[in-house]
């Protein structure tokens, strides 16, 4: 009889072919994704074709997924000949799923590109962590890796997701497998329905706060309760990506209806488990919270454990806000912001990044409610541009920061409200620039007064996202 086991040690023990798994093993894994971008895409390739030749083939062409994100909206030459490396490996391999940015002409000097035009006549995606789900390669109970420490977004759809370098991505390009070390699991339990004034955000922060930047090191961070289960799927993504801020090794969370709806909507393979954890499994630890008593939260400069809340730091002077990034650029955390911008203008220069060009597209086509806009209603894109914000096209932009022309980075040492995921210095930009964390809706109250706002000052009521992120 299997010893009693947690959802990470069981897909791991599942993968590793074994019955059981106990945290400290090391075992060998077969892998079902391996994801790489145009950052550690061309670093990849290198070793990869050193390591097992210039001829060799991949794995399976089927199951690598690439997908440029990170340096698209730039005049660098460097950034534009990465492209050039994944189209001419791509085109090598016959790998199946790349998302290239076709409007990007890599030719010596050509430029900035211009963007696609309409989101929905491109085969970019944007955003890896977005574009992942989006095209089908997250399915419950498999494992997934990705050139991107992120990769642990995907742990919302109840699979094991993580970031791993260029080496290891090489040898599981060849192979089909990798060797990974058995993390132990923290379970964190949110009790009570999500209020209207908090997001998944808040969650994590509260979570890191009370953990620090160290305090998941090697750990799988298993996120649950009815508190977790109120939430939209969009939003436990925010929880999971945000894992490997606390050090994590993965983020994972439950699978439900939601999970199953979307997935089975989506998948590019018919078939996948459901792993629940089992009763008296052991815990490395474990913390619980009453979502009516956690107030909206900021992360100050320059940690994302610098936890405090938005109310405490009402008298924090602001010079930009921003919105966007694998955490904060999906659908719902669009709508979020924009209906608390609705009818009002900002006060400070805000940035709105879509996190892939599917959520563009739903921007231009949705109404405030997640539902396709009926006839006089503005679009979501539309509140926001009405009220002062500037749009850019799906990307990474200037969450990590970039070459100096990217859209919305921080090129002085400027204080900026952002739904990003990290605040270490320079990380946006100019290196003493101070970047304040929080959640859309923290962030949309904030533009508006140019100062750090509890969104409570704008929202009394559930914001509704409708089917939006959900189809």
């Amino acid at each position: 009889m299997p010893r009693p086991m947690t959802i990470t040690e069981k897909i791991l023990a599942a993968h590793a072919g074994r019955d059981e798994v106990r945290p400290g093993e090391n075992v060998w894994v077969d892998v079902d994704v391996l994801m790489t971008h145009d950052v550690c895409g061309p670093g990849t390739i290198g070793i990869f074709k050193e390591e097992f030749g210039a001829d060799a083939r991949v794995w399976d062409p089927t199951r690598i997924p690439i997908i440029p994100d990170h340096y698209i909206f730039t005049a660098d030459e460097k950034s534009h000949r990465n492209i050039q490396i994944l189209r001419d490996f791509v085109r090598e391999q016959g790998i199946k799923y790349y998302y290239d940015p076709d409007f990007l002409d890599t030719a010596e000097g050509s430029g900035m590109p211009n963007p696609y035009r309409d989101p929905t006549k491109t085969n970019y995606k944007g955003v890896c962590h977005k574009a992942l789900p989006e095209e089908g390669h997250c399915r419950p109970g498999e494992i997934l890796l990705g050139t991107d420490s992120h990769t642990c977004t995907a742990g919302a759809f109840g699979q094991f997701a993580t970031g791993v370098g260029n080496t290891d991505a090489a040898f599981v390009m060849g192979t089909g497998r990798t060797w990974l070390k058995v993390p132990p699991t923290m379970k964190f339990v949110f009790h009570g329905e999500i209020p209207p004034y908090l997001t998944a955000k808040d969650l994590i922060l509260a979570v890191i706060g009370q953990i620090s930047v160290s305090g998941a090191t090697y750990k799988s961070m298993y996120f649950t309760g009815d508190g977790i289960r109120s939430l939209t799927l969009e939003d436990r993504m925010t929880l999971t990506n945000m894992a490997i801020e606390a050090g994590g090794k993965n983020g994972v969370c439950d699978v439900d209806e939601k999970t199953l709806a979307y997935v089975r909507a989506r998948s590019n393979r018919p078939e996948w488990t459901v792993y629940e954890e089992d009763e008296g499994a052991e815990y490395d630890y474990v913390h619980e919270w009453d979502l009516g008593t956690l107030e909206p939260l900021v992360a100050k400069p320059h940690s994302p454990d610098n936890r405090d809340t938005a109310r405490n730091c009402r008298d924090v002077p602001l010079e930009r806000a921003y919105i966007g990034s694998c955490t904060g650029g999906k659908i719902t955390d669009m709508i979020m912001a924009a209906n608390l911008l609705k009818g009002h203008q900002v006060k400070i220069p805000t940035f709105v990044v879509p996190g892939s060009t599917e959520v563009h597209q739903d921007m231009k086509s949705r109404g405030l409610d997640g539902e396709l806009r009926k006839l006089g209603e503005p679009t979501i894109e539309e509140v926001l541009l009405d009220a002062g914000c500037t749009m850019g096209p799906a990307s990474c932009a200037a969450c990590l920061g970039g070459p100096v022309d990217t859209f919305g980075r921080l090129n002085e040492p400027m204080a900026c409200i952002s739904t990003t995921n990290r605040n270490f210095p320079g990380r946006m930009g100019h290196k003493e620039a101070g970047v304040y964390l929080a959640s859309p809706l923290t962030v949309a109250a904030s533009a508006l007064t140019g100062k750090v706002t509890d969104p409570r000052e704008y929202v009394d009521a559930p914001i509704l996202t409708g089917s939006a992120g959900v189809r």
